[in-house]
């Protein structure tokens, strides 16, 4: 596969921000262009229903975004279809949510050190959990630490700066529907022992919009990710 000269592509789902998305986007634009970073944002908005597509046009005419609309496949497909784009384009892929939660201002901490690591996580400090989603964070790190071994602390961390020669081989074997994908990649990097950094980054609790995964929804959506990540362990197995 061979890569574009652009340095990063940030990889940003987007679903029901319309409130906050504006902003998130500009704060994450100057942040990059402070940094001196060669970057595209791409918005991936997953079939939103509020005017978050509306809000996505004022920057659909900047070479700095690229903006998809695309038909809701929910948070994990719709990750996976920025990074299987992402990966060929750009030298560094960087996943972040755009909820607002984590913050442009711990990147560079990351960007500074990508010359030494094959991925760099920042992992989610102080965060204010319910306890069905605790619970779930918690299984996720054990499952990871299970099946695939140690290296990531936050094993699901939607801020995750990654080597698209590294990235590229494995999202082209995860499934198109899978819910966490961000679980498979880290439990597939934590057992190649890649260079691996974390590094704490503030999270901060939600003040606009509205938490798709809901407290009723926490323990099915557990079941499915830990059948998801045995089977996908299952054929890497079969691969090696």
């Amino acid at each position: 596969m061979r890569f574009s000269s652009r340095e990063l592509i940030v990889v940003m789902p987007v679903y029901n921000e319309a409130e906050c998305i504006q902003n998130v986007l500009s704060e994450w634009r100057d942040a990059l262009e402070n940094l001196g970073i060669d970057f595209q944002i791409v918005a991936l908005n997953d079939g939103s229903k509020d005017q978050t597509a509306t809000v996505l046009e004022a920057f659909a005419d900047d070479a700095r975004f690229q903006i998809v609309n695309k038909a809701n496949s929910g948070h994990g497909p719709t990750i996976l279809e920025g990074y299987r784009d992402a990966v060929s384009r750009a030298k560094w892929v960087f996943q972040v949510d755009s909820d607002d939660e984590m913050k442009p201002a711990s990147f560079g901490e990351l960007w500074k050190r990508r010359e030494k690591y094959d991925a760099l996580f920042g992992y989610r400090h102080n965060r204010e959990q319910e306890p069905a989603r605790r619970f779930l964070s918690a299984g996720s790190r054990a499952v990871v630490r299970l099946l695939f071994g140690r290296g990531v602390r936050d094993v699901n961390t939607p801020y995750r700066l990654m080597r698209s020669e590294v990235l590229a081989p494995i999202v082209a074997r995860i499934p198109d529907d899978t819910f966490a994908p961000n679980i498979l990649i880290t439990g597939v990097l934590s057992r190649q022992k890649r260079k691996i950094f974390n590094f704490p980054v503030p999270h901060e609790g939600r003040k606009t919009g509205q938490m798709s995964l809901t407290s009723a929804k926490v323990w099915r959506v557990a079941l499915r990710s830990f059948a998801q990540t045995l089977l996908f362990q299952l054929s890497e197995l079969r691969r090696r």
